[in-house]
Order: structure tokens, then sequence, then C-alpha cells
């Protein structure tokens, strides 16, 4: 598999239609949290596609600092959506967004464990 098929790989495992689906009401339904809705889950969906589109376009062999500042760049997208939504990234939506970047730290080359103590790349910038 060549390292843009990696990365797109990657989105077959995105949550955000998953937390829209779960968490926003419907028509029948007056309940629900409101800071799912479609649109935000597609400004979340938004932020990790620049990120992998941005990783394809460095390609395979690109430096790490190349990569970092892309990763960089969405990890604060969603800390700043965190900030204007509030409660959008909540302990489950944490994992969740974890999980993902961890899988993309993987397609592109890096390991999780190197970063942050061990902890991933997403907790040398998240604020979520």
């Amino acid at each position: 598999m060549t390292y843009a098929d990696r990365l797109a790989a990657v989105k077959s495992h995105y949550p955000f239609e998953e937390w829209s689906e779960k968490f926003y009401p419907d028509e029948n339904d007056i309940g629900g949290l409101d800071q799912y809705s479609p649109e935000n889950c597609e400004a979340a969906t938004d932020i990790i596609n620049e990120l992998i589109d941005g990783l394809q376009r460095a390609g395979e062999n690109a430096e790490e600092a190349t990569k970092l500042a892309l990763f960089e760049t969405a990890v604060k997208a969603y800390n700043g959506m965190n900030e204007e939504i509030a409660g959008f990234i909540e302990t489950a939506e944490r994992e969740d967004l974890c999980d993902l970047f961890d899988m993309i730290t993987v397609a592109a080359g890096l390991e999780p464990e190197d970063y942050a103590d061990g902890d991933g790349i997403t907790d040398l910038w998240r604020e979520w």
C-alpha cells in the first residue's frame, strides 16, 4: 500500500458522522446535543481532511518537522473549535480524536509513542 493510500485509508475510521447520528436530534427528537450538528461535524471532518491532504502533498519523505507542523495546525484547529463550541470534545470524543491522530501518525510514517512522553502527537498541543 502506498503512503497516500495508507493516509486515505484512515478516512474509514472517522467518528464524526457517528457523533452527529448518535447525539444530534432528528425531527422527532426534542433532545440531543446541538454541538454535534451536521455542520459542526463537517467542520471537524474538514480539519482532518486538510491534515491528510497536507501530509499527502508533503510526501512520505518529508522531514519530520514538516509533518509535525501539519499535525500542530490540525490539533490547534480542534482547540479553537472546542473553545468556540462548548462541550464539543468531551471524554469519548477526545479518545476518538486521539485514536484517529495516532492512526494518521502511523500512516505518515511516525510513531505515536515518540511524542509527549509516549502519550501521542496530540498531547504536544491539545487543550481538550
